[in-house]
């Protein structure tokens, strides 16, 4: 089993890095790109089942792996 884990600031933290992307891209021709949110992305292999996990990577996601006062984070799971 695999937990995704996609890290992104939160919409009202300033994202300097999404910023260069947006203006690198803009410059390059590519219109229509409103806006560009830089972030990470973990992928976990896991033992166990989801039921088992789900708890502990909420809360390693939380304490660990993002700041949750300016990030926001998402799992997904894969079997």
């Amino acid at each position: 089993m695999k937990a995704k884990i996609i890290i992104t600031p939160k919409k009202a933290v300033l994202d300097p890095q999404g910023k260069a992307v947006l203006n690198a891209l803009e410059h390059m021709g590519y219109d229509g790109i409103e806006d560009v949110h830089v972030g990470r992305f973990l992928e976990l292999e896991l033992c166990g089942d989801k039921a088992s996990m789900e708890s502990k990577i909420e809360e390693a996601c939380h304490r660990l792996l993002s700041n949750p006062v300016i990030e926001d984070y998402r799992v997904e799971w894969e079997e």
